[in-house]
């Protein structure tokens, strides 16, 4: 990167395609971070909808070392995920963070004990009882959770509301609902 020009980077939107996937990847996306995840390694962790790490966990923002920013989005999640204050100190200092301040602080949904092989299994039973409910009330609970990171919280409950409305036209909610009456488990139609 050191011998990127303005011009370059400009017009070829260097890195932008890195902001992106957190919007255009529909479904659920759980990292598993054990050792660094720093500048572009925790922007990535940063975009993932879980994030999980053990305590070899190390994260960081370092750019600021370097004579730049964050790019992918850095700045805007972190500062979302722990509040602006500590942000500042973490992105204007390029000081790491370790994984068990990433649980403390919402960074991380929590720490797991153990190894690589723990964290991946963790990782790992997440996502298959994820995969286990209804493909199209994870796919809408994932947007109305992204929404409410750009919406006031007025346009973000009636957003909410118009994807629970939405959803009672689905096969699934009728699956669903009805497996909960007759205390069975649901068989989805992953529709």
């Amino acid at each position: 990167m050191a011998p990127l020009s303005f011009s370059a980077a400009y017009s070829e939107n260097f890195i932008a395609p890195w902001s992106h996937l957190a919007n255009t990847i529909r479904k659920p996306v759980i990292a598993a971070v054990s050792g660094y995840a720093l500048g572009g390694g925790c922007e990535l962790a940063l975009m993932c909808d879980i994030l999980y790490c053990n305590e070899k966990a190390v994260f960081g923002q370092p750019e600021i070392k370097l004579g730049t920013i964050p790019g992918a989005g850095g700045s805007q999640r972190l500062t979302r995920a722990i509040g602006k204050s500590k942000a500042m100190e973490l992105i204007l200092t390029g000081k790491n963070f370790s994984g068990k301040e990433a649980a403390e602080w919402g960074v991380a949904a929590r720490v797991v004990e153990g190894g690589l092989d723990e964290l991946l299994e963790q990782a790992f039973k997440t996502a298959e009882t994820i995969a286990s409910y209804s493909r199209v009330s994870v796919l809408a609970g994932k947007e109305v959770v992204n929404k409410s990171q750009e919406l006031s919280l007025k346009e973000g409950i009636e957003y909410e509301r118009r994807l629970f409305h939405s959803l009672f036209g689905s096969k699934d909610q009728k699956i669903g609902m009805t497996a909960f009456a007759e205390k069975k488990k649901p068989e989805w139609s992953h529709e």
